[in-house]
Parts: C-alpha cells; structure tokens; sequence
C-alpha cells in the first residue's frame, strides 16, 4: 500500500526494524485509525514543529513542571522532558485496555483483602505464601485491619508495554502511591494550547476531570458522609521528587496540601492545625511510603511520619489511600501469579497478558537464568524507576558475573524476563531537527471507590528519548508524551 503521507513532518520517518509502530505501518502508511490524525499532524514542517516544540517547553518551565533527581548528589531539579506529537490510542484498543484493567484491580484488592485476612491463597499455593510473607513489603501487624470504606487501591497505576505483534501486556503494578498524572494533566494542557486545531479535529476523548473525580473516590471512603468529610493530601515535602505532583493534585482537588508536622492524632483521630483551632481529618491522600508514615507502628526514626496515625486508622476512623501494605502486591516476583488470582478470586481468564517471568526463588528457573543472563532482564523484586536492573543483551560479562553472584546469594531478590521489543512512536528529536522512532510504555490511572474501578481515559505514556534506548523512567533520561485516546464514532 502506497505511503499516504508524502511530506511535512514525516517526510524522512522510517518505522525501526521489528518493532510495532504506534502509528504507522512497516510499509510506511499510516495506520487505518490514525490517517487523519497523521495528516493533520504531518501538516507541519520541521521547522513549524521545532517553534511549537519550543514553546511547549517553555510553557512547563514556566509552570515549574519538575522532579528532582535522587541519584544526583546535588539534588537537580529538572524540568520533565516532553514530546508534543501523541501516542494515539484507537477506542477499540482502548475498550481492550480498560476492561482488562479493570479485572486486574478487582484481582488484586480481593488479594489484598485476603492476605490482609484469612490467606485462602496462600492456603492453596504454598509456594506463593514462601513468596508473600517472605517479602518486607508484607506488613503483618495489619492482619485484620480492613480499610475505611473496604477499598485499598484507590489509585492504581498499572505500567503497559505494546510487543512487536502489539499486544498490549503488563509489565507491573504499581499500587503504593502511584506517581505521574500531574504530567497527564498538564501535558495535555500544553497539548490544547499549541496545537489545539489537530486536537479538536482529533475526536480525543478528555483527561481534565481526573482531579474532580479522584476528589469524590476518595471522599466516598470516608468514616463519615462524604459532603462532611475533609480531605488532604500529605507530602513529605517540597524536597520529594513528586512534589510538583502533590503540590498540583491537592490544587485541582481543592484541598489542602499538609506535611506531617501539620497533623496530630488524639482518642484515635486525626486532625489539622488551622488558624481557626484543630479540624478533624476524614480521608489522607499520602504520599508518604509505609515504613515513615507513623514512628508509632513503623520506624521510630521516621521524621516524615504522624505519631498515632495507624491506630486512627486501625479504628476505623481515617481512611488512607492507598491503604498501607499494598506494596506486597507491588512485588515482582507476586506478579508472575496475578494470572492466577484472576482465576482465583473471579473465575474468570485474564484479559490482558502480561511478561513471561521466571522467578528465581524456584531452583529451576534460577537455573535457566543464570544459563542465560546474556539474554535476560533481570529485577530486582523491591526496586523500581529503573534502578537494580541487569539488561542482558546490553550488558557486560562483568555486570552479568556480579548479577550472577546476587542471585546466588538471595534467589528470593531477583526475577528475570526475555527483554520484550517494545513499540515506537515518532518522537522529536531536536538534536537531528527530525521525527525519529523511539520506544514508549504506558501508565494508566484507575480509581476504585466503594462502587468499583474507574480508567481515566488516557495515561502517562513514557518514552525513551535516546535512540536505541529501552529506558523510558525520567530519572534515567526518559520523557514523556499526552496520550490521545481516540472516541468511538457512532
């Protein structure tokens, strides 16, 4: 079929060898859902598009879109790298998407209920149990305590990628306190307002209400009646990488931003210093890891912490979300069998794939990984952004001898999967004043109130900005793009 786009932006684009292209076919033409998207895209020269590019940067320093960098001894703060042409998401795809997102939450907090109460898996799956209560990130003194409202991942962000046949499978979960929406908001903030022709021509379904509705599933968690509830959000604060991202959600919310030292706990409840004397807190959208959010029940150096929250919170009267102790379903090893919770606790099969894994705490795949580490990713269970990661293909017969030696040492630590050849969208690349591919995932963001799962239509979409790069987390030089799910036409 004859390449529809002849000249503009994608006038030298050429899809990368053995990938899928989000919006191209390997012959060239742009793919059936995407046509009118790519052309009103490839009305642009590159000269145009490098002025509308540099102005969206622009726009986010102005706005003070950040992260801070931990790995950097002088603790840069950096503006969050972003590309203005979309990934665009067809609404088939996308009905794909949120069903199969919807089934894993539901999966996963009746998992958490149970290993938080009778343990009917573990039960039935001993190597399982080994895994969960063998992991620091299973807290048992919370054994019996349920949640506010019954609900423990009220934000959820599940990481995708897209293989070379473009099968959507997830790669991991992220249940803890799930970061990066604020650059879904503003991203498409920047997106409407540089290029708001193609976006209105686009038939892109909307993101903005994100904030209002996170505000009511959060509220609707609460001890008391939503409408007389308050709500804050908790920062360590303005030193935290995600700061912006607090900062910004409690700004949308309408509600106060509080650090730790803003709150206080007394006959197991918790409260607020305002001008006007304490005010009772209903439900805490923290944004603070579990081991420092109470020196009382956790760490006893935590400085980040609210003395007495978990009692508050054991009692029944403050909701937390997400709720402590979600970070054993966060493990990488626990992931390998969220295909088998879905059968466990829904009867039903899985919707969407995910990575084959080995798990190196079973003697025969610790075998074969360490017989094929050249071929291998391996991950470190409890790491994350990127960090504890051998890249197999990429890596050194020294890194591989180290990794071979910590495996060796805690089998338990480590999973391993065959490197998957992720998607590509045409990225921009300044430095060559040319659209280049380069490789993306994908975050969506699912709220879960009492009523069930909610899938903001749309997500973070990460991209490795270097070429031949598989790296996309923003600490090790990725950036991001809007997501543009396409609505469905009647």
């Amino acid at each position: 079929m004859r390449r529809m786009l002849v000249s503009g932006l994608f006038d030298d684009y050429a899809v990368a060898s053995g990938t899928f292209d989000e919006l191209f076919e390997s012959s060239g033409t742009a793919r059936s859902h995407f046509l009118r998207m790519a052309a009103l895209l490839a009305g642009r020269t590159p000269e145009e598009f490098a002025r509308i590019q540099a102005l969206a940067e622009r726009a986010l320093l102005n706005q003070g879109v950040t992260f801070s960098v931990y790995s950097d001894s002088r603790g840069t703060e950096k503006i969050f790298p972003f590309c203005l042409i979309p990934r665009v998401v067809s609404s088939a795809d996308w009905t794909h998407l949120e069903r199969g997102l919807e089934q894993r939450t539901r999966a996963l907090g009746l998992f958490l209920d149970d290993v938080y109460g009778d343990q009917r898996i573990l039960a039935e799956k001993p190597e399982l149990r080994e895994i969960v209560l063998g992991t620091k990130l299973y807290l048992p003194q919370l054994r019996h305590v349920r949640p506010p409202g019954g609900v423990r991942i009220h934000v959820g962000g599940i990481d995708l990628i897209r293989d070379e046949r473009g099968i959507f499978r997830v790669l991991e979960d992220n249940l803890r306190t799930p970061s990066g929406v604020s650059y879904v908001m503003e991203n498409r903030i920047i997106s409407k307002r540089v290029m708001p022709e193609i976006f209105e021509q686009g038939r892109i379904r909307q993101v903005d209400h994100y904030p209002a509705r996170l505000a009511e599933t959060l509220r609707a968690c609460s001890p008391e009646a939503p409408e007389q509830s308050t709500l804050v959000v908790l920062t360590p604060g303005p030193y935290n990488s995600a700061y912006f991202e607090h900062s910004f959600l409690a700004r949308t919310m309408g509600v106060e931003l509080v650090q730790p030292a803003d709150l206080f706990v007394d006959q197991d409840k918790v409260f607020v210093r305002t001008t006007r004397g304490p005010r009772r807190v209903h439900v805490i959208y923290r944004r603070i890891d579990d081991d420092f959010l109470d020196p009382e029940a956790f760490r006893p150096d935590s400085l980040l912490g609210v003395r007495g929250l978990m009692r508050a919170y054991a009692a029944g009267n403050v909701a937390l979300a997400n709720a402590p102790g979600n970070g054993v379903a966060d493990d990488k090893a626990v992931y390998a069998f969220v295909p088998d919770m879905i059968r466990f606790y829904l009867s039903e099969e899985p919707i969407l794939e995910q990575v084959p894994t080995y798990v190196c705490n079973r003697a025969e795949d610790r075998s074969y990984v360490l017989d094929h580490l050249e071929q291998l990713v391996v991950k470190a269970v409890d790491e994350a952004g990127g960090y504890g990661m051998l890249m197999g293909p990429q890596s050194t017969a020294e890194a591989r001898e180290e990794f071979r030696t910590r495996i060796l040492a805690s089998p338990r630590k480590y999973v391993a999967q065959h490197r998957v050849e992720l998607s590509t969208c045409p990225t921009w690349d300044a430095s060559k004043s040319k659209v280049a591919p380069r490789r993306v995932d994908l975050r969506p963001y699912i709220l879960t109130g009492p009523q069930g799962p909610w899938v903001l239509p749309g997500g973070l979409s990460r991209v490795a900005l270097r070429e031949g790069s598989y790296v996309v987390n923003s600490s090790q030089g990725g950036g991001s793009k809007d997501t543009w799910v396409q609505r469905e036409v009647a």
